[in-house]
C-alpha cells in the first residue's frame, strides 16, 4: 500500500471516529461533550490529519523540499470549513495594594501578554540576570526588596502573575540521557561515539507559588526542546507557542529521534508520538509547533503538536492564530469552500504566501478550527485582528512590493480584500480598531491609510495622510485619535529612499476619515536615537486619564558644529553622539500635544565616566510602571521610584546588593 493511500485511509478513519479522538493528543483529560468560552465550544474543534507512523513522519521531513512543493501530501484533501492598555490582573487577597496601578500594554482586552515586569498594585515582579526579584513597593514608605530567587539553569525572558501564582518563561540548556543501544558484547554503541547526554536549546516553563513573597516555591517544571515564540493568558490559563526543529543527529535505529524532547517535573519523554502529531496542508513540513497551555491555579497542562511552522501569533479571547510565510507552488492544497479568487491566487505559483492556522481556546484546551491562505507576509501581531467573528490581516508582498488587507470569515475563507496599497513600499505598522483599520507604509514618506472595514466583503480606503518619517507602533487614544511612534526621515539625494533620523512621535486626528491630519508631533534627538518602544509595544506606558506617556530612549545628538556643516556625502547624514539613556516622561493631550516633563536615568556619574560609545545594557531603562503616585523605572540592575507628579527621586532598589 503506497504512502498516499495510507494517508487517505487514515483521514477516512479520522472522519468516522470524529470527536472521540479529540482527547488523544492532549496531556490532560478533555471533556469532549462540554466546555464553552465566549461562544467557542469543544464540539467545534476539528481533528487534524495525523501521521500513521514514525516512518511517514520522517519521510515528510526527509523530503521536506519535495513535500513543500506538493510531494508526499499533495493529493491529501480534506475540508476545513479595541483594546487600550488594560491588562488582566488578579488582586492579591492577603495584602492591601493600590487599586491605581499600570498593567502591561496589550493588544486585546482580556488577553494578557507576558513581560519582563509585572505588578499587582502592591508588589513588583521582575528579573535581574537569572533571578526573580520581588519588591514590596506599596506603600513607598517601608518599601523594600523581599526576595531574590535564583532561577536555576534558566535565563528568564517573560512572566505572568495571577494572584499568588507566577509563571516564568525562559531559555535553558536542555540535557537528557539518550537511550543507549547495547551491542552483543555488552558495550554501548552510543557510548563508543557519544557522551551519555545530549543537549540543545529549550524553552523552560516554571510555575511558582508566591503566596509567601519572601519564599517563592517552585510547583511545576516543564522543558520543551526548541524556541519560545510567544504566550497569552486568558483567565487563569496561559497559552504558549514553541517552535522546534527536527534533530537528525545520531539517531539510533528504532528511536523516534527527530521528534523533540520535553521534560515534565523531571520525567523525560517525546513531546508527542508520531501518531499524535498532526499536519495541516499547505503549511510546510519543516519544523514542529507545540501549542501548549498551563492553568496557573491547578498546574494542569494541555498541548497540541503539529508538523508546521509559526512566525507570528494573534490571540483573541476565543481563538489563537498561527501565521507562517511560505512560497507555495502552482499545484497546492486548496481548502474546501475556498472562493474562486483564492484558488486563482494560490495557483499562480511560487508566490509569497501567509498560511494562517486557527485554533480555538476553551478553558485551557486547544483545538483546530480551520486554515486560510493570503498573499504576502505579516509584519507582527498588530497586523492581525479578530472582529465580529472575522479575522483581518494586513500583509506586504515581497520587499517593497505591494500591500494588502484581507478579511476571512469564521471558516477562514477570504470574503473581502483590498490589494495593491502603496506599491513599492512596505508596511511599517498597523492597527485595527473595530470598524476601522490604520496602516502605515514607508519608503521615503509615511502614508497613513484610513480604511473602512465595517463591511467585511468590501474593505475600502477612506483617506490617507503623507508626511515625512514613519510609525513603528500605533496606539489608540480614542476612536478619532492615534499616537504614532517611529522615526523621522530625510529623503536621500542619491537614490529612491530616505535616511532615518531621530525618534518621531505624532498624534493623528482621523475624525475626518477622508482627510486625516497630523495634529501634533515631536522629534527627539538625531540620527542614532532609539527606543525599546519602537520594537516592543510593552515598553510603551500610556494612560489617557493621567495624560501620561513614558518611553525609554537612548538619545543621540549631533553638535552645533556638525549642524552648521552637515555631511552631504553619499553615506548620509551624521550620526549623533550618545548623550543619555533613560525614561522620557511626557504630558500628552489633544490640546497641547507632547510636553516633556522630565527624564529619569539609571546611569550614574561613575557609569558615565567609564562608558565608551554605547551605554551599558545593565543600566538601560527598559520599562516604566506606576503604583498610586509613584512612577517606577526598571533596568537590569535597578528599580527606581520617583514621584509621579514632580519626578523627584524617592528610592532606589539595587538588585543583588
Amino acid at each position: 500500500m503506497d504512502l498516499d493511500t495510507n494517508i487517505l485511509l487514515g483521514f477516512i478513519v479520522l472522519v468516522v471516529v470524529g470527536a472521540s479522538l479529540l482527547a488523544y493528543p492532549y496531556m490532560g483529560l478533555v471533556n469532549v461533550g462540554g466546555g464553552t468560552s465566549n461562544g467557542v465550544t469543544i464540539s467545534q474543534f476539528k481533528e487534524v490529519p495525523r501521521f500513521q507512523n514514525y516512518d511517514e513522519l520522517k519521510t515528510a521531513f526527509d523530503e521536506a523540499d519535495y513535500a513543500y512543493r506538493g510531494g508526499v501530501m499533495e493529493d491529501m484533501v480534506f475540508g476545513v470549513p479595541m483594546a487600550m492598555t488594560t491588562g488582566v490582573q488578579k488582586s492579591i487577597s492577603n495584602e492591601i495594594g493600590s487599586s491605581d496601578f499600570s498593567t502591561t500594554n496589550i493588544q486585546v482586552e482580556g488577553v494578557d501578554e507576558a513581560d519582563i515586569v509585572k505588578t499587582d498594585g502592591k508588589y513588583i515582579y521582575n528579573f535581574s540576570d537569572r533571578k526573580l526579584v520581588i519588591t514590596d513597593a506599596y506603600p513607598i514608605e517601608g518599601s523594600k526588596i523581599v526576595s531574590e530567587t535564583e532561577l536555576e539553569g534558566v535565563r528568564p525572558t517573560e512572566m505572568f502573575v495571577l494572584g499568588d501564582k507566577l509563571l516564568v518563561f525562559g531559555n535553558a540548556y536542555f540535557e537528557y540521557n539518550k537511550a543507549k543501544k547495547i551491542s552483543g558484547d555488552g558495550i554501548s554503541v552510543e557510548e563508543m561515539r557519544l557522551p551519555g547526554y545530549y543537549s540543545s536549546n529549550s524553552v523552560a516553563v516554571r510555575l511558582y507559588d508566591i503566596s509567601d513573597r519572601e519564599n517563592p516555591v517552585l510547583e511545576k517544571e516543564l522543558d520543551f526542546e526548541g524556541n519560545y515564540l510567544t504566550s497569552r493568558m486568558i483567565g487563569n490559563n496561559a497559552y504558549f507557542v514553541v517552535n522546534s526543529y527536527p534533530n537528525y543527529r545520531d539517531c539510533l535505529e528504532g528511536e523516534e529521534c527527530i521528534i523533540p524532547m520535553m521534560i515534565e517535573n523531571g520525567v523525560e519523554k517525546r513531546v508527542a508520538t508520531a501518531t499524535e502529531i498532526g499536519y495541516i496542508n499547505p503549511m510546510p513540513v519543516r519544523s514542529f509547533v507545540t501549542l501548549g497551555s498551563i492553568n496557573l491555579d491547578s498546574g494542569e497542562t494541555e498541548k497540541e503538536t503539529i508538523a508546521g511552522d509559526a512566525q507570528n501569533v494573534f490571540a483573541s479571547q476565543n481563538n489563537i492564530y498561527l501565521a507562517s510565510t511560505a512560497w507555495l507552488p502552482r499545484k497546492t492544497f486548496i481548502p474546501e469552500g475556498t472562493v474562486v479568487k483564492d484558488v486563482e491566487r494560490a495557483i499562480i505559483g511560487d508566490k509569497e504566501t501567509t498560511v494562517i492556522s486557527k485554533f480555538g481556546l476553551v478553558d485551557g484546551q486547544v483545538g483546530y478550527l480551520g486554515q486560510g491562505v493570503v498573499s504576502g507576509h505579516v509584519l507582527n501581531q498588530f497586523s492581525m485582528d479578530e472582529f465580529e467573528g472575522n479575522f483581518r490581516i494586513a500583509t506586504t508582498l515581497g520587499w517593497n512590493g505591494s500591500n494588502n488587507l484581507y478579511i476571512l470569515n469564521e471558516n477562514m475563507e477570504t470574503i473581502g480584500e483590498l490589494e495593491d496599497l502603496a506599491p513599492g513600499e512596505s508596511i511599517y505598522s498597523a492597527r485595527f480598531m473595530g470598524p476601522k483599520a490604520y496602516i502605515v507604509t514607508f519608503k521615503k514618506v509615511d502614508p497613513l491609510f484610513v480604511i473602512d472595514v465595517s463591511t467585511p466583503t468590501n474593505p475600502t480606503v477612506l483617506g490617507k495622510l503623507k508626511i515625512p518619517g514613519y510609525s513603528d507602533y500605533l496606539h489608540p487614544i480614542d476612536e478619532d485619535h492615534l499616537i504614532g511612534i517611529g522615526k523621522d526621515s530625510i529623503e536621500s539625494t542619491y537614490g529612491d529612499f530616505a535616511w532615518y533620523q531621530g525618534i518621531k512621535m505624532a498624534i493623528f486626528d482621523v475624525s475626518d476619515v477622508e482627510n486625516p491630519i497630523e495634529l501634533h508631533k515631536i522629534i527627539i534627538g538625531d540620527r542614532g536615537t532609539d527606543s525599546y518602544a519602537l520594537h516592543d509595544h510593552k515598553a510603551f506606558l500610556y494612560n489617557k486619564e493621567k495624560e501620561l506617556l513614558v518611553i525609554p530612549i537612548t538619545l543621540a545628538e549631533i553638535s552645533q558644529d556638525v549642524k552648521d556643516n552637515p555631511n552631504t556625502e553619499r553615506w548620509g547624514p551624521d550620526y549623533g553622539e550618545y548623550v543619555f539613556q533613560g525614561a522620557f516622561v511626557f504630558n500628552v493631550n489633544l490640546e497641547n500635544g507632547f510636553v516633556e516633563r522630565g527624564r529619569i536615568t539609571h546611569v550614574t556619574k561613575e557609569d558615565e565616566l567609564k562608558r565608551g560609545y554605547y551605554f551599558d545594557d545593565v543600566c538601560s531603562v527598559k520599562r516604566a510602571l506606576y503604583i498610586g503616585d509613584v512612577l517606577y523605572t526598571l533596568s537590569n540592575n535597578m528599580l527606581k521610584a520617583n514621584n509621579l507628579e514632580s519626578l523627584v527621586e524617592l528610592k532606589e532598589f539595587v538588585f543583588g546588593a
